[in-house]
């Protein structure tokens, strides 16, 4: 026999057990058959999630329980009644969301570099620190970490597929805030805490600031650390995110040729990266000729002259009898400047910013492009390690950009057919 409850769609079946005590109760007077109605259990499975009325006890309604779990539409009724504030990972909050984030993970990959070119020389023989650029890049910078900060908060509040519930159906979202916080903090937390970190802002205005003021190799190469160590994971960051945003809609927009573009985007964004790099490095190697001219000259040369904040006498009468600036040059052999000597033809580290930016992103694109194919090395194993990376990563982003548009513009014609 089948009995459906409170307008519910699901039937459920009796045995015979059930079906022998309910014709003893309909044998039985009415006074002693409700009372031993009301002594049967409860049997929560006749019961509607979201019914009120019920033959033998009244449901409570979806804002009177706490629920651990519950469907998308049930998901989207508590939110409108204000009980909870929980996502959906698959709904339309969540993927405008990650729309908006991976933007802001662009940008974020875009300004990041531009701190490489903070240090720069001046025609005194020194090295100076753009103080006005780190305070407009810092605040840029700052805006940017706002949507990383968001982010984490976001990911306290979305809630989560149950395992168990993955075989049959669509599957229960878990929406109990303790399980949702250890799930995310046993997972990804960690690392998205660690791309949000003001790490540059940090390094810039409070640890130089501590470092002495004959310490500009120190500058440089804690800058240099501290950005690369968090470029990289908001580098990877994106791949996950790209991928979540595909497989919520099938495609990473709905037109192919956005698509293509992103890629492209991707491509240049790597041209910008190393001509950064390429950059923060000819001023590193034309720092290390002055220092190993500086060693031949003896006493009279001090390595803290190189600072541009250092003012003194002393230096002004180094600076008027030094040969530094005729032996580091790319016309001397004294030093062997290799891929760099481009830079200090055109005196690019006393240029202005803007400048320098420029040629340094078409030369990374340039060699990106080429595959290194042009860059003549010195013996120097790091300059050589650089090279390598220039032409293995040309290579593999040229292919992936090539394949991926040749792959969007196949969908375009699918999608175009009749």
């Amino acid at each position: 026999a089948g009995m459906a409850c409170c307008g519910s769609r699901n039937v459920r079946f009796q045995n015979d057990l059930e079906v022998q005590q309910l014709k003893a109760i309909s044998l039985e007077s009415p006074s002693t058959a409700s009372k031993n109605h009301s002594k049967l259990p409860h049997d929560p499975r006749k019961c509607r999630l979201g019914s009120r009325v019920c033959p033998e006890r009244p449901c409570r309604s979806i804002r009177d329980r706490v629920l651990s779990r519950a469907f998308s539409e049930e998901l989207e009724s508590l939110m409108h009644s204000g009980g909870h504030l929980f996502f959906d990972p698959r709904g339309r909050v969540i993927h405008l969301w990650n729309k908006i984030f991976l933007t802001a993970c662009l940008l974020s990959l875009f300004v990041d570099p531009l701190f490489l070119y903070l240090t720069g020389t001046q025609q005194n023989m020194c090295i100076e620190f753009k103080h006005s650029l780190a305070l407009m890049l810092s605040v840029i910078r700052s805006l940017l970490d706002v949507f990383y900060a968001a982010h984490i908060c976001l990911r306290f509040r979305t809630a989560f597929i149950a395992p168990s519930s993955r075989v049959f159906g669509r599957g229960e979202l878990v929406i109990q805030p303790y399980k949702i916080a250890m799930r995310y903090l046993s997972r990804t937390f960690w690392f998205d805490l660690i791309t949000a970190l003001p790490l540059p802002q940090f390094v810039i205005w409070v640890v130089v600031p501590m470092l002495k003021e004959s310490a500009t190799a120190n500058r440089k190469d804690i800058l240099r650390f501290s950005i690369i160590f968090q470029y990289l994971p908001r580098l990877f960051q994106i791949f996950p995110l790209t991928r979540q945003i595909v497989m919520a809609t099938g495609a990473m927009t709905e037109n192919a040729w956005a698509s293509a573009a992103y890629n492209l985007i991707l491509y240049m964004l790597a041209s910008h990266v190393l001509g950064a790099l390429w950059y923060l490095f000819s001023v590193q190697r034309q720092e290390a000729c002055w220092r190993e001219a500086c060693n031949l000259e003896g006493p009279m040369c001090r390595t803290e002259f190189f600072d541009c904040n250092t003012v003194s006498s002393n230096r002004t009468i180094w600076y008027e009898l030094s040969n530094i600036t005729r032996l580091c040059t790319p016309d001397n052999s004294f030093y062997q400047f290799g891929i760099y000597a481009e830079a200090f033809n055109y005196k690019l580290t006393t240029s202005a910013f803007t400048q320098k930016y420029f040629y340094c992103f078409w030369w990374g694109l340039k060699n990106l492009s080429c595959l290194g194919q042009n860059l003549a090395t010195s013996l120097y194993i790091g300059e050589i390690s650089f090279a390598i990376v220039i032409g293995v990563l040309g290579l593999v982003l040229f292919a992936l950009l090539i394949g991926n548009m040749q792959y969007f513009c196949l969908c375009s014609r699918i999608s175009k057919r009749p």
